[in-house]
């Protein structure tokens, strides 16, 4: 069975992009990996409706976006990567970036609706009003996971100061 007209070239040249969202999305390469490859088969399931005049990519981030907020409101939390994996085939690609690595991993320790809120707002660039209409909750839901979340990174003992080396 082959890929519909367009699809296989809009995976080729998106792909990458998609998985540095999800990674921001989950604070982790596997998971973002795994997030983009589960909303890319909704994609696919999706293509007629579309491809050529649709926005498949935007497509993919909501629904990328929704799946990463959904796994915040289930109890159950997945296990915690370590710092450092023994015996890894390949690095990180990121890994060279400090800055970025610093940030991806004080986004790790943020809940999953905190950190979801933040990549939108501002990695995506997304207004408040905007992101409540994404996600279907409340401005006042926002709003309140952005301040949570950034008053957990501005801790004094928060990831991002005893990452950086400030504290």
């Amino acid at each position: 069975m082959t890929a519909p007209d367009g699809f296989a070239e809009f995976v080729t040249a998106r792909y990458a992009a998609l998985v540095r969202h999800g990674v921001l999305l989950t604070g982790d390469h596997g998971l973002g990996e795994d997030l983009t490859q589960d909303a890319l088969v909704k994609t696919y399931r999706a293509w007629r409706r579309l491809y050529p005049d649709g926005a498949p990519e935007a497509y993919t981030r909501q629904v990328m976006t929704r799946a990463a907020w959904r796994a915040g409101r289930r109890l159950w939390r997945r296990e915690r990567p370590t710092v450092s994996v023994p015996d890894t085939a390949g690095g990180d690609p990121y890994e060279g970036f400090d800055t970025a690595a610093a940030v991806l991993a004080a986004l790790r320790g943020l809940p999953a609706q905190q950190r979801v809120v933040l990549v939108l707002r501002y990695w995506g660039g997304l207004s408040e009003r905007e992101i409540a209409a994404e996600l279907n909750c409340s401005v006042g839901t926002v709003k309140s996971r952005a301040g949570r979340g950034i008053a957990a990174l501005r801790r004094p003992d928060g990831p991002l100061v005893s990452l950086l080396g400030a504290g």
